[in-house]
């Protein structure tokens, strides 16, 4: 049997990994395989070897992931390099080897003395999925994996206090938060002793120093809208499409989207980027958009395809195709290396979904150097602000835009 193999920066992370650790890599980094090369090794196994050394007595494996990448078997792949599959048939140890997804973490607290890989870090807040993370940790050695593992301080609480730093939220935010005196909710005003915070941070940070041999062009292409009909749903806060007053902060939002993203002039953009790219990934947010793609007039002989709630397609085999995937559908969990652009029809809100869809062609093995990345914008308010929120890595704020 062939023997494992990492990459240098991957071996290197490995040495640096400990129980309780978050495993921090960019997308297309090779967390995955990293990850199980630390439960390889962790009971006896060796890396980057001719053949193939078992372990000795392996726990159960548990791996939480996405939905999507439960689906797909991405796993199940990266298993197969070791010998192991939540199919005992084809598992060469005697241990249970389980893949699920986040909705169902719960099933899993009661188990004991298992190892447990956290992937596509959810553990934020305070919710069920943290409260079962946390019950799960009191009895399995267990790491994370992220490609963004926290934006500010409380991100890490639940994490702190799987590894033993504290003992519940409340004597975290007792030592280090203060909120503000003058907000009508819980406004944190700044933070205490971030010293022993970062401190904290890279005792269980174990950054992939991971160098691309991809370079990612990303381009604005600027489209049109119709600036008479966004003025009037801006000022009267009317819904021009069911003749009524608009009523949150999410419809009028909505409304201003649904008026950009229609313009013929961002279809057209779409067509011409099509003409001298054969392959293409179209990421779109909402169905009326996907009705637009549908309906483009492509160059013959192009194959269409989508992933979205509705159908579940495969990425076509042809030289000529488009695919169409929905961000929330498809913004992780797969990668396609046929191609080397990606349209992003409409901006998503949110500057991780963004990353996590830029990474489905930046992978290891793809064998394209340059990759493009088309960004269809106007230079509509709502655009605009959606575009400075992603360029700060912050998600857009939808009451701010209204003026809540």
């Amino acid at each position: 049997m062939a023997g494992i193999t990492l990459y240098d920066y991957q071996k290197d992370a490995l040495e640096r990994m400990k129980i309780g650790c978050i495993l921090c890599g960019g997308v297309g980094s090779g967390k995955s395989r990293t990850s199980l090369a630390f439960y390889y090794t962790l009971y006896g196994g060796t890396v980057n070897t001719k053949n193939y050394v078992k372990m000795h007595d392996p726990p159960d494996l548990c791996i939480i992931t996405t939905a999507r990448k439960r689906d797909t078997g991405e796993w199940e792949e990266e298993l197969a390099h070791f010998y192991m599959s939540t199919d005992s048939n084809l598992d060469i140890y005697d241990h249970k080897v389980v893949v699920d997804s986040w909705n169902n973490i719960g099933k899993y607290v009661g188990v004991k003395n298992a190892f447990f890989i956290f992937d596509e870090q959810r553990v934020v807040g305070s919710g069920q999925w943290v409260k079962s993370f946390l019950k799960i940790t009191k009895e399995n050695d267990w790491i994370l994996l992220s490609a963004t593992p926290g934006d500010c301080w409380t991100d890490y609480i639940p994490v702190f206090i799987a590894n033993g730093f504290y003992k519940n939220r409340t004597q975290f935010k007792n030592e280090h938060i203060v909120y503000s005196r003058f907000s009508k909710y819980p406004k944190i005003d700044r933070y205490l002793n971030t010293g022993r915070l970062v401190r904290l941070r890279d005792r269980i940070l174990v950054d992939m120093d991971f160098e691309r041999h991809t370079v990612q062009h990303h381009e604005t292409v600027y489209v049109d809208f119709d600036r008479l009909k966004y003025k009037d749903i801006h000022k009267s806060r009317w819904n021009p499409y069911e003749n009524r007053p608009i009523e949150t902060a999410s419809e009028f939002c909505y409304l201003l989207r649904k008026l950009v993203n229609t313009d013929s002039s961002r279809a057209d953009a779409v067509l011409d980027i099509c003409r001298t790219h054969p392959r293409d990934i179209i990421f779109y947010n909402f169905d009326y958009e996907l009705d637009i793609l549908l309906n483009l007039a492509y160059c013959k002989d192009v194959e269409v395809a989508q992933w979205n709630g509705h159908k579940h397609q495969p990425i076509p085999d042809g030289d000529k195709w488009v695919y169409l995937v929905q961000y929330n559908a498809g913004a992780e969990g797969w990668n396609c290396i046929r191609t080397d652009t990606i349209i992003f029809y409409s901006q998503n809100y949110s500057y991780k979904v963004m990353e996590q869809a830029s990474g489905r062609i930046d992978r290891l093995n793809t064998p394209y150097t340059d990759l493009y990345f088309y960004h269809l914008k106007s230079r509509a308010g709502i655009d605009l602000a959606i575009g400075r929120a992603l360029m700060e890595k912050k998600k857009f704020n939808e009451r701010k835009f209204y003026g809540i």
